[in-house]
């Protein structure tokens, strides 16, 4: 079975860095590494992750520091580069993943030889009716979020690469050095240029925060402009469908949503990361009596 890094590029995290490790270290198969990419935070992310580390030992946890050059994509590849699993995980600092995700994705990549990136669905854990919103996700990621006649992009919040696919494409990823692009579409553009395979699996799910949703219009509206930016990079590569139609249609909704609920969350002390877990472990176990009996 082939094992799995995770990489998480952190700034500025304090808030849910600790939540986001936790699930990392609960999971049915035991990471090779857990990789926190540290990018010249000015908040408590160190101290908690360092603290984090002294309270778990045993996990396979290492603080790394990428000082040079303040970013996502520079940070992003110095984990990159210093993982030594066969595959590197990639996931934001503020995901929850599922109790089984380091298990699905080295089952994905073991059973199949050819597939060089993978994804799959994710659901808003600060957000109600989130099973919904999974289901919703995944028929978007599984028919419109393509690219070159139905080829898989991958999702920076959900993804892993192999590392000797890495190693190819590792040289020629775009620096965006103006911050305009979408570096996961990049990545996967640049998978789909070598002619690696990209998959897709509903099984590989993963909790994201909603609070994109909370910017600005016009913060929101240049996020989704990366999308057209992306691929005016790469104008060998096209799309058919546009996934950020969707995202415009929920934004008013969930802008004015997401303060709300984020209220009564607090009313109620309910931390949304530590219940989203709880309920994706429990939802496993009830699977494994299922099958035992």
């Amino acid at each position: 079975m082939l094992n799995v890094s995770i990489i998480i590029p952190a700034w500025n995290e304090e808030e849910r860095i600790a939540d986001c490790l936790t699930n990392t270290i609960r999971q049915t198969v035991t990471p090779h590494e857990i990789l926190v990419v540290d990018n010249r935070s000015t908040d408590n992310t160190c101290t908690i992750v360092e603290e984090f580390m002294a309270h778990h030992p045993e996990a396979p946890i290492r603080l790394l520091h990428q000082d040079e050059e303040q970013g996502l994509i520079p940070t992003r590849n110095y984990g990159l580069d210093a993982a030594t699993g066969d595959i590197l995980g990639r996931i934001d600092a503020d995901c929850m993943l599922k109790p089984d995700w380091v298990e699905v994705v080295s089952g994905i990549f073991t059973e199949d030889g050819e597939a060089m990136g993978a994804t799959g669905p994710v659901s808003y854990y600060d957000m109600p009716a989130r099973k919904i919103a999974l289901r919703g996700d995944d028929h978007v990621r599984r028919h419109s979020y393509r690219a070159d006649n139905g080829q898989v992009l991958l999702f920076g919040s959900n993804m892993a690469l192999r590392a000797t696919a890495w190693k190819q494409i590792r040289g020629e990823v775009c620096r965006d050095k103006s911050d305009v692009m979408h570096e996961d579409v990049d990545v996967s553009l640049h998978l789909l240029g070598r002619g690696l395979k990209t998959v897709y699996s509903k099984r590989m799910v993963c909790g994201i925060s909603a609070r994109r949703m909370y910017t600005s219009p016009a913060s929101f509206h240049a996020y989704m402009r990366r999308f057209r930016n992306t691929f005016e990079t790469h104008p060998e590569h096209w799309r058919t469908h546009k996934s950020e139609h969707t995202l415009y249609i929920m934004y008013p909704w969930l802008h004015v949503l997401y303060p709300m609920y984020q209220k009564l969350l607090e009313v109620r002390d309910i931390n949304p990361a530590e219940r989203m877990w709880f309920n994706m472990q429990s939802e496993l176990e009830e699977k494994d009596d299922l099958q035992d009996m």
